[in-house]
């Protein structure tokens, strides 16, 4: 629990291309050294082929892969009088988008192609298809949750 005031949450501005938060949020996490015109090139290609490839609008498949791959469960260690217990608890909206970007794009790193725009195309396809590694992970942190259910009394 912080001992101090919680820190403010910062206003990113939406991306100059489709005027979306989402988007914008995601290209933010994509970049590396703060180069975000490559991480913007990237995404604005990987998008470019997902509507070739999918044959709909890019954003709302984007969007739909997000949606696919937030979690609603996770779990948290709670110390309960010398032992610990992996809580199940309900996943914040704010966090919920966070670590489905983290996750889609930690996968589309992981994965075999030439460019960061193709794999990164393969991963957004496979979320929107509900298939691929982000897909997995969700479906591992709703188990693991599943599996602690019984120490959910132990909320706080």
């Amino acid at each position: 629990m912080a001992r101090r005031r919680e820190a403010e949450k910062r206003q990113i501005l939406p991306d100059p291309k489709f005027n979306d938060l989402l988007v914008a949020r995601f290209i933010n996490n994509l970049l590396k050294q703060g180069k975000k015109s490559i991480a913007e090139g990237i995404f604005y290609g990987a998008l470019d082929s997902v509507g070739e490839k999918t044959k709909e609008d890019p954003i709302k498949v984007f969007k739909k892969a997000v949606e696919n791959v937030s979690p609603h469960l996770e779990v948290k260690s709670r110390r309960v009088g010398g032992a610990t217990y992996q809580v199940p608890v309900e996943v914040k909206d704010s966090r919920r988008v966070a670590l489905s970007i983290r996750w889609m794009i930690q996968n589309a790193k992981g994965r075999s192609g030439r460019s960061m725009a193709e794999k990164l195309t393969g991963e957004i396809v496979d979320a929107y298809n509900n298939a691929g590694g982000a897909i997995k992970k969700k479906e591992d942190v709703h188990r693991m949750a599943e599996a602690n259910k019984a120490f959910a009394h132990y909320r706080w």
